[in-house]
């Protein structure tokens, strides 16, 4: 009895999806797309008539598919704020799909790194380190799980402070933004630039005295120009806060 009511229900559903979905049965894969949870994404969009491309029965996603076609991206894993794709072994933990074809499979998830990297030093392969030393406990910008990552073993190349703020990244910075909202420059009066800022090499060089100098070069009241003495840790002589490139006397000034 119970196997008849199932095929009649099989029936009834075939029917009425047939009638109402335009559904053609005849078509290749056409159950694929009746099972699918959204389009994929423009990187991936020739996949999406062919599921096992990336899933395997009973499992999901499966992680080896995803390795067999990215595994050999040089790119990526000589990067070094990226080689730490080639330990980690979970790609969907990140890299989400079937959300539009204008998804972005990019979006840095914090929370998944941490956990994957407690999962891999589990395993005993130290090629993932997390350093609970780095950030303090309860800290307002990050969770608990996220403050278990050294943030300059990722982000340490792209110090824009240049070393000059140390290593804890998150005492400012969350992570969801660089931005910070909270952040106040201190007065436009202050003349203590260098504890933050340091000049770009160029200043270091003859450029400097060439051209730098030049471009910002104006006549006081005794007729003696501001930048001939001026050195090159004094960026307040020159610059106003509201950009680099705002010049004293100058305005907005595009050198390149």
């Amino acid at each position: 009895m119970k196997k008849l009511i199932g095929i009649l229900i099989l029936i009834f559903y075939i029917a009425v999806v047939s009638h109402y979905g335009n559904f053609d049965f005849t078509e290749k894969n056409s159950w694929q797309a009746q099972a699918s949870p959204g389009k994929l994404s423009s990187a991936h969009e020739m996949l999406s008539a062919n599921c096992a491309t990336c899933h395997t029965a009973t499992m999901g996603v499966d992680n080896a598919k995803c390795i067999t076609c990215h595994g050999d991206n040089k790119a990526l894993l000589e990067r070094q704020p990226t080689a730490f794709h080639g330990v980690i072994g979970n790609c969907s933990s990140c890299h989400i799909e079937h959300q539009g074809p204008d998804a972005n499979l990019r979006v840095m998830d914090h929370e998944a790194m941490a956990l994957l990297g407690e999962k891999i030093i589990g395993d005993e392969k130290k090629s993932f380190q997390l350093d609970e030393s780095i950030i303090p406990a309860d800290h307002p910008l990050v969770s608990d799980q996220i403050a278990k990552l050294n943030c300059a073993t990722c982000h340490g190349t792209k110090d824009k402070h240049l070393g000059l703020m140390g290593n804890n990244c998150a005492s400012c910075h969350a992570a969801t933004q660089w931005t910070i909202p909270e952040f106040q420059h201190p007065s436009v009066l202050s003349i203590n630039c260098s504890q933050c800022h340091q000049a770009p090499p160029s200043h270091y060089m003859m450029h400097f005295e060439m051209v730098s100098k030049k471009v910002a070069a104006r006549s006081d009241e005794k007729g003696n120009g501001c930048c001939e003495a001026v050195l090159v840790n004094q960026c307040y002589s020159c610059h106003k806060t509201t950009s680099w490139n705002d010049i004293q006397g100058v305005g907005f000034y595009k050198h390149h």
